[in-house]
């Protein structure tokens, strides 16, 4: 005999979700980069801290909206994501218009990020400071790159940031990077769950499906 298909599925279970965990690290930098960085004055910060609230806010509404309506837990999933992307531009924009990099995805410190794997605030904090002491060390006094031609290695750790010498590596390129590759992984995890939940939705219908199948094979079983 098989097993009865329940009317109200298990759902919710959003916090062990990948695109939550990183979702709500994101939430929590570009509070505290909009605080230190961005005019309190302006527009844009207001508008990045939102965009960085709806990601995760609608990752778990989805999420629990999941037990009677896949269509609301698409829809839903998908304003999550264009709320990233939205907040992706700005952290864009704000390098670009400082004249900061942006940097590539195999840049070193970006690697070294990634190998980390921060999964708080505290430890992307460690992070950033790392990096600006790894900075200091391979530069003079003058604010130039240290080079050795014997020391291939060596070379590899400089962290160029831009032409010309510069004394300190400034936070706000590093967190403002970092904050980018976090919504990289961000939107390529919530992309494939999209992707999942439109494939079992063509597969298995919604909540109205589901009702006529558990209400056809209660009445089978009433025969």
């Amino acid at each position: 005999m098989s097993e009865k298909e329940p009317l109200i599925p298990k759902h919710g279970g959003y916090r062990k979700l990948k695109s939550f965990q990183v979702g709500q690290l994101v939430y929590d930098v570009t509070v505290r980069f909009c605080d230190r960085y961005v005019d309190r004055f302006s527009r844009t910060r207001d508008q990045m801290v939102q965009a960085a609230r709806s990601g995760v806010q609608n990752i778990a509404e989805g999420s629990q909206a999941s037990a009677t309506s896949k269509k609301t837990e698409l829809k839903l999933t998908n304003v999550a994501r264009a709320s990233l992307e939205e907040l992706r531009l700005d952290y864009e924009d704000f390098l670009r218009q400082r004249g900061m990099p942006m940097w590539e995805p195999d840049h070193p410190a970006l690697m070294r990020f990634k190998a980390r794997r921060c999964k708080t605030l505290d430890d992307l904090r460690n992070w950033v400071e790392e990096e600006r002491a790894l900075w200091r060390e391979r530069r003079d006094s003058y604010g130039h790159a240290r080079t050795d031609r014997d020391n291939k290695a060596e070379k590899e750790k400089s962290l160029a940031v831009g032409e010309g010498p510069c004394k300190s590596l400034p936070s706000e390129v590093l967190v403002a990077n970092a904050a980018l590759s976090l919504l990289n992984l961000c939107c390529y995890l919530l992309d494939r769950q999209l992707a999942t939940l439109a494939s079992d939705f063509e597969k298995e219908g919604g909540f109205t499906e589901r009702l006529y199948r558990v209400r056809s094979a209660e009445r089978k079983r009433s025969k």
